[in-house]
Formats: C-alpha cells, structure tokens, sequence
C-alpha cells in the first residue's frame, strides 16, 4: 500500500468540488493550517506527510514529505535552498512531472503577490510549535554531499578551479549522456521546426553562426577559444572553417576529452587545447576570439580582467564574440540553488551592463543577438535526454547528483522560458589605430 493508499484508508475526509478538506489529525493537516499565513491562503500543494496524513486540494501538484529531516532543512534555510536540499536527497519529493508542479506554484505565488517567506514573530512561535508538536523538532542534518564545498578568496585561480571542477568534472561519460553529440555545453541557435531537426543540428548551427560571426572566412587563420569546454567550437572551426585553434580550459576532464577527439580526428596541426586560465593567456595577435558561456563564471570584479585578456589577444581588426546568460534583479549567481548545488560564484547581470563592460574595456560593440527562446529548446532537449538515460545515469554519479541535475534542467528551462534569464551573443571587434572596425556597414542577413 502507497502513502496515498494509507492516507485515503486512515484519514478522515469530506470533499468540495473537487478539493478536500482533511479534518483528521496528523502531520499534513497541522503543517496545512500553519502554513496558510506563509503562503498566502490554502496550500497550493496536495501534501502527504512521513505518517500518512494527507492535506490540501486534491487536483494540486503531489508533494510528498518523506522524513522530518525534510522539515528541519527549511526551518534552518526557509526558502528555496531548504527545499532544494530536502528535495535532492529525498526526503521531500514531488509525484509527477516537476516542471508542471513548479510552474503551479510560481503562478500561485506571482497571483497571490508573494515575494519569499517573510513570517511574522508570531507566525514563526505558531511554526514552531506545530514542528515540535509533529515530532520534527531537532539539529538539521548535514548539508548534501553534493552541495559545493569551496575555500579560499573568491575568483583567486585556485578557487575558480574548485568551482569548475564541483561542475564539470562529474565525469565525460555523464555529460555524454545529456548533450549531444559535438558536446556542446551552450545554448543551441534553433533554425528550424521540422520534426527530424534536433538538438545536435541546433547546435551544428549555433556553431557556424559563431564562425561567420567573428569573420574565419580563410583556411589558417589564428582562433582563441576562451572556455572550450569539451571543445564543440574549436573542433567545429578547425574542420569547416580551417581555423588554427587554441582552446583553454581549466577543467582536466574536458581536455583529456578533447585531446581524444584531437587524435580520433587527425587535427594535431590544427588544434592545441591547453589547462590554462584565461589570466594566463598571453599569446596575442589572434584573428578571432570567442568565449561561449564562461563570463558568466569570471565573477563581477574580474570582469574587466576578463574583458582585457580577450582584447589584448585580439589583433586590431579581430572580432571578439562572447556568448552570455543574462539575469536581472536578485541572485546575481542564479538563485540560492544554483549558487549552492551547479554553478557557485557565478555571477550574471544585465545584458546592458555587460554591454557597458566591455566598451569600458576597449571593444567596440557591433551586434547583440538574443536567443533566450532558443535556450528554452535546448534546456528541453537535454532534460529529455536525461529522463531518458536516467538509470545510467543514477549509475555513474549516484541518485542524489542525479535528483539535482532534475532540478537543475527543469528550473533552468522555466527561467529562460518566462523571461528571468536571458542569453545573448555579443559581437565586438578591437578598433584599429584609427578607430576602424574593418566590418561592413551592413549587417548581414546571416548573422540573424
């Protein structure tokens, strides 16, 4: 017998146009009728507490509480990253489809006019009493082994390598099986709605579009990959375009993937891929740069750093292209979920500022091109990819890992989806000694 068979057994309930009120005793019940002030009215859930006891309308999402640890998480961190911690290690979960019962809630809260849990006094002693009351009272547990765990000053380069490696050193066989197949780590440049377009042509496309765009019109031209990740455009333009690539990464398992690929595909004499820090780059006299969704992990006051090491290893002509999500209000990293579990110190802003950001640093801004709705289909592509794969997944990295990246996929496409975060493609070019940018007027229709 299910929780809900157990809860539909024991419990005592009369129903409402299609709605039911539990009037039996129990853990659902008592937490509904304290929660009523938090979240604004009757709870927006279906909830199934650890003994049984069931609360709130019955065609609401299903939010089952599997153990009181869940309870103490949120009491110690009321908000999102109580509930995400509670959620990735299962004491809290939800029947159903995630993404369905998260944009339930956002609707109620945004209808409701809530704007994070703000308990008063009396509201937070009434809280306490019914958590203690239900026997949930206590230390909380430890924080999940899968949160981030990083030390020392923020974005020194021994930091930032804690950072990248939390994120992107899960192992190559995971990532292999979410993306496809150039591993393309990005959003993708959606050209087409036909049913056999896929995600791995999205991102075929997103990568020629990158190639035209800073200009890698002749075989031999010099091209810095900034960030390479598992090295999607530096192998792109090395094979189409005939570029002589160097890509730098900070991540070991990234270039050992690449180095492979390297091999498998006899590019030795066209592409170097180095364990290298941006700061470190020093080379110079690049015909192009691109740097496809690294700014976001530089931090705000290295930003400026960041944009001076593109400049300086640009020639004076060459086009910088930078790929960059865009987020505005509170939670400049992303939210206390995704600065905790995925990307810590990452740090977005405005598209606007980052604009600003980088003509401070002597680049000239020529094009902005926003492909927020694209990230939205890829986001999707990859979190259908890994339902998919979930088993196998769940054996190489443990289901607790695989619970946050759920979390982490389902979340990150309703962000973009209503307009939270953004992605853009900004396209610069480094002035020459007379302030020529050597582009034509015109912007070609390619570039759309």
């Amino acid at each position: 017998m299910t929780l809900l068979e157990r809860s539909s057994s024991t419990d005592s309930s009369t129903s409402t146009g299609g709605r039911v009120t539990t009037s039996a005793t129990g853990v659902a019940p008592a937490l509904a009728r304290v929660l009523r002030a938090v979240a604004g009215g009757e709870l927006p859930v279906r909830l199934t507490a650890w003994d049984g006891s069931v609360a709130g309308p019955e065609d609401a999402p299903s939010v089952v509480l599997r153990s009181p640890d869940a309870l103490r998480r949120i009491l110690r961190h009321p908000g999102e990253l109580g509930v995400a911690q509670a959620y990735v290690t299962g004491e809290l979960d939800v029947e159903g489809d995630l993404g369905a019962a998260l944009t339930h809630l956002w609707t109620v809260a945004r209808e409701r006019g809530l704007r994070g849990i703000r308990p008063t006094p009396s509201g937070i002693a009434a809280l306490l009493r019914t958590v203690r009351e239900v026997g949930a009272f206590g230390r909380p547990p430890p924080a999940p082994a899968s949160q981030a765990k990083l030390g020392g000053r923020l974005h020194t380069a021994l930091r930032d390598r804690q950072a990248i490696h939390h994120h992107y050193d899960l192992s190559n066989e995971f990532y292999s099986l979410i993306l496809d197949p150039h591993m393309a780590y990005s959003s993708g440049y959606w050209t087409s709605d036909a049913p056999d377009y896929t995600v791995e042509d999205a991102q075929r496309d997103k990568l020629d579009l990158v190639c035209r765009k800073i200009g890698l019109g002749e075989p031999g031209m010099r091209f810095l990959d900034v960030g390479c990740g598992w090295g999607s455009l530096s192998l792109y333009a090395a094979e189409h375009f005939g570029a002589r690539v160097t890509g730098v990464t900070i991540a070991r398992e990234q270039k050992t993937f690449i180095d492979e690929r390297i091999r498998q595909r006899g590019l030795q004499d066209r592409v170097e891929i180095r364990l290298q820090d941006y700061r470190d780059v020093a080379d110079g006299s690049f015909d192009a740069v691109a740097s496809l969704e690294m700014g976001e992990h530089v931090g705000q006051r290295n930003y400026p750093t960041y944009v001076k090491a593109l400049r300086d290893n640009v020639r004076p002509g060459g086009r910088v292209l930078i790929q960059q999500m865009s987020r505005r209000g509170r939670f400049p990293g992303g939210g206390p979920f995704i600065e905790s579990f995925i990307a810590p110190d990452m740090h977005m802003r405005p598209v606007g500022e980052t604009v600003q950001l980088i003509e401070d640093g002597g680049l000239e801004v020529r094009d902005v091109h926003a492909l927020r709705e694209h990230y939205v289909r890829t986001v999707d592509a990859w979190h259908e990819t890994f339902e998919r794969n979930w088993d196998t997944a769940v054996g190489l990295v443990g289901e607790e890992v695989a619970r946050v990246w759920r979390l982490y996929l389902v979340g990150g496409s309703m962000a973009f989806r209503d307009g939270r975060m953004g992605v853009d493609q900004i396209l610069a070019v480094r002035p020459d000694v007379l302030g020529r940018s050597g582009l034509d007027p015109v912007r070609p229709a390619a570039w759309l």
